[in-house]
């Protein structure tokens, strides 16, 4: 039986160690941003009240969330709470210090993006928690074309930049296909988790198609409408996110290796076919064929995270300027520049703390469709954050995906942070019984007696 929330003033002392925590970041990222400060002013700028505007809203956002958790009486996970805090204000530190927006412009996009984001996770939360979060599986196929509709418009409507299709202003609707595609996957396993299981016999390779078909069918239209907008980053991830699902709710490793042998045959089509695939392959092979072409970002980050050695060369005494696009694909290689490769360590730290908790919050989710959500939802962020460090250090070819909570993009920003809305939601647990509510013992009917409702 579950107990029930806790009122207010009880709500207020169950959170007491995620205000600990808080704090804690909230000092370590102040810090941050009083070294930046400080590195501006020896720099010769002339700074004014604006500075104290993106500390200022990030204690406000930390506010926000605490009070606003307490005030729904969440029981959910705390140490998860304070990593997405603790990641979501490093990142806006990271950002303010490489310029991405203006503190003295209230028209600038960017001061808005993570109050947004942190106003549409405790939504997200509030919506979804108790055991409300099953109610996104009474939708079923409309998540699916929600999904395709998303790219569909985005093709139709968007610009072309840097081989890529983004919406109006450079906006990525597409990032919520990290939503609403998860959820249809979890869904449709979910409803069909025996089925799935059920291979032709001992030792067959062939799953049941009856079953896959129209799964199969969604994700060919799905992975056309990626390939031509371009998105490998995403298709990957979404690709792997099902591989994920399939196998943990079906419980057959099968689908893993049916899975790896048809995207390595779609990667290898899609570097057949389109020529920006093959430039990034290339640069990632050699990337001193064209050092001042293609692979000039990727050499240009490699020389910045080498110059930061072992402690960095400071917060503000990089040049993060000589990489291109640096405060987006390529944030990691400012933050080895100028906190070193123990700052690299430390960020990566607090994600795989962020992803454990998330992983903990699936397994102890009572019903299927919860943990296979939350499964799906924290593997995303896992292939996101892969791809992205990987991308950086030369471990696997360019995707141009972001960073989760740290880079630049105010669209991917706030998925990541309702997908963690979720996440959280799933943390608080089913909904509560009633206090006075009482399962009825069964009345036992002895042999040879009948029941009041039978005639002799």
């Amino acid at each position: 039986m579950s107990a029930p929330p806790p009122d207010l003033r009880a709500a207020w002392a169950l959170r007491a160690p995620e205000r600990e925590l808080l704090a804690w970041g909230l000092l370590c990222v102040g810090l941050g941003f009083a070294m930046a400060i400080g590195s501006a002013q020896a720099a010769g700028a002339r700074l004014g009240a604006e500075v104290l505007v993106a500390p200022a809203l990030l204690l406000g956002c930390v506010v926000v969330i605490h009070l606003g958790l307490v005030a729904l009486r969440c029981r959910g996970d705390q140490l998860l709470t304070a990593c997405i805090a603790l990641l979501a204000g490093f990142g806006l530190l990271v950002r303010y210090r490489m310029g991405a927006f203006d503190p003295g412009d209230p028209t600038d996009p960017g001061l808005y993006a993570l109050p947004l984001g942190v106003t549409a996770m405790l939504v997200t939360c509030a919506l979804a928690m108790r055991g409300r979060h099953v109610r996104l599986a009474t939708a079923g196929w409309l998540w699916a074309a929600l999904s395709l509709a998303l790219v569909v418009v985005v093709l139709a409507l968007g610009q072309r930049f840097r081989g890529a299709v983004y919406g109006v202003g450079l906006v990525t609707p597409t990032e919520l296909l990290k939503i609403t595609a998860v959820v249809f996957m979890a869904w449709f396993v979910d409803r069909h988790a025996k089925a799935l299981g059920e291979w032709r016999g001992p030792g067959s390779i062939w799953p049941p198609l009856r079953t896959l078909w129209p799964l199969v069918g969604f994700w060919a239209v799905l992975a056309a409408l990626l390939l031509w907008q371009r998105d490998l980053g995403m298709l990957a991830v979404l690709a792997t996110v099902q591989l994920v699902v399939l196998v943990a709710g079906s419980g057959r490793r099968g689908y893993l290796w049916w899975g790896l042998g048809l995207g390595g045959t779609l990667g290898a089509a899609a570097l057949g076919l389109f020529a920006h695939g093959q430039r990034r392959l290339a640069a990632w092979l050699d990337p001193f064929a064209d050092p001042t072409g293609a692979s000039w970002q990727i050499l240009q980050g490699l020389s910045g995270m080498y110059s930061g050695g072992l402690w960095g060369e400071g917060l503000g005494a990089g040049n993060p300027e000589y990489t291109p696009i640096a405060q987006s694909d390529f944030i990691y290689a400012v933050i080895g520049e100028e906190f070193g490769f123990v700052g690299c360590v430390l960020l990566v730290v607090f994600v795989l703390i962020l992803l454990w908790r998330g992983l903990l919050v699936a397994e102890r989710t009572r019903d299927r469709f919860g943990r296979l959500l939350g499964l799906g939802l924290v593997s995303a962020l896992a292939c996101q954050t892969l791809l992205n460090l990987g991308g950086v250090t030369k471990l696997i070819p360019l995707t141009g995906i972001t960073l989760p909570l740290i880079s630049q993009g105010g669209t991917s920003l706030v998925t990541v942070l309702v997908m963690l809305g979720l996440v959280l939601a799933l943390s608080d647990g089913p909904a509560p019984r009633a206090s006075g509510a009482r399962r009825q013992p069964r009345r036992s009917v002895q042999r040879g007696t009948q029941r009041p409702d039978q005639t002799q």
